[in-house]
């Protein structure tokens, strides 16, 4: 009798040991989930963050000491590597300056295709129905009747809208598709910009210093008596000798843009405000209109002077590398593809990258799910973030 008192004993001592040690995990449970939570808060505050990042960058690049422990010998050795260095980075430098070169010479071959497309935009030339097949137009599950009786039907709707002439808008629909630029187009940009036939790209002449050309071909129009704007940047393709390792290839040293010749009244890089002034003697109030300068895609043509002595506040930097930055990509991106652009084809490309991106964040996710299944210890009946299947609707 007494072993069976003693074994319920037991059992109830064992029954209690398993409920406190419930009591534990789910203590240690809401803990972690607390810890999370924190944890999530404070990723979200961007002071934190900032705070975080510096602390990160002050650990970039420490040395080991590694170096410093080298024998003399051994680090002359090393000092004569990086004067090697020096010597490949000259190299690299003629380089680039033979890549202008070619960038001039192919801009030849070029050309003759963009005075094309410019025709073609501005009503100019009308393509042949050759020339306007294009592979992902065709309709092979149409009999022919049917093909032809589609293309009377359009050419009867054209008919009947007043076709209209050329590609309308086609530059500045460019602008509004990038982002880069369309920050740039103000509301009353765009009925000027819509005049806008042409945008080139000229090299500077063998033996000149390194520099490209963006001109801007304007019609006829109500806003301003040029026919061309330009812009000009000044490239230089040599280390700089205090720090040569940092070259990189041709760097944008800097810009001149070009006087505008604005019409009377039609200068939209300024605007009039009138402003009520109050008379601290005799109390009268007057209105004084002043102007002062507007937002407008056109100060792209008047960039921040740089000084002789090359300082410059921090907004006149601000200002000119985000010029460098929009001159490079005119440059380089949308006067050779413009025609991407328009379709937006192009900026699907460039948001197809960031996409594999993100699946490759999702293969990370996906990852760390699986090995919480197969962890033994694994309760998803405690994970305070458990799979979006798995949440309750």
């Amino acid at each position: 009798m007494a072993d069976i008192d003693n074994k319920e004993q037991t059992e109830s001592d064992q029954k209690e040991d398993m409920e406190d040690v419930e009591d534990i995990e789910e203590e240690e449970a809401s803990e972690d989930s607390k810890a999370r939570q924190l944890t999530v808060q404070m990723m979200q505050n961007p002071r934190i963050l900032a705070a975080l990042q510096e602390r990160l960058d002050g650990l970039v690049g420490n040395p080991s000491g590694y170096i410093e422990s080298l024998p003399k010998i051994v680090k002359k050795r090393v000092n004569a590597l990086k004067n090697l260095q020096v010597k490949c980075a000259h190299i690299e430098a003629k380089f680039y300056e033979e890549v202008h070169e070619l960038q001039r010479k192919y801009a030849v071959l070029y050309q003759p295709l963009f005075d094309q497309r410019s025709d073609i935009i501005n009503a100019i030339l009308e393509p042949t129905e050759e020339d306007c097949k294009w592979q992902g137009d065709e309709e092979e599950e149409l009999s022919d009747e049917m093909k032809e009786k589609a293309k009377m039907e359009e050419e009867k709707k054209d008919e009947e809208k007043d076709a209209p002439k050329g590609i309308p808008e086609f530059w500045l629909t460019v602008f509004k598709n990038v982002d880069l630029l369309s920050d740039m187009v103000q509301e009353h940009d765009e009925p000027i910009l819509k005049h806008l036939k042409d945008l080139k790209v000229k090299f500077s002449d063998p033996g000149q210093p390194m520099s490209f050309t963006l001109e801007f071909k304007f019609e006829a129009n109500e806003f301003f008596s040029n026919e061309i704007v330009t812009k000009t940047y000044k490239m230089r393709s040599e280390p700089d000798e205090s720090d040569p390792f940092s070259f990189d290839g041709p760097e944008i040293m800097g810009c001149t843009g070009c006087n505008i010749d604005w019409k009377k009244g039609k200068n939209i890089t300024m605007k009039t405000i009138k402003k009520k002034q109050k008379h601290k003697g005799r109390g009268t109030v007057r209105t004084v209109t002043k102007t002062v300068p507007n937002d407008s895609f056109f100060n792209f043509f008047t960039p921040p002077e740089v000084p002789e002595n090359g300082e410059l506040d921090e907004d006149s930097e601000a200002i000119l590398a985000a010029d460098f930055e929009i001159g490079h990509f005119l440059h380089e991106r949308i006067v050779p593809r413009a025609v991407l652009y328009f379709t937006g084809e192009a900026i699907e490309d460039d948001d197809d990258d960031y996409d594999e991106e993100g699946e490759e964040a999702d293969d990370e996710e996906g990852e760390e799910e699986a090995d919480e299944e197969n962890d033994p210890d694994y309760d998803p009946k405690k994970d305070p973030n458990p799979p979006s299947e798995c949440k309750q609707q």
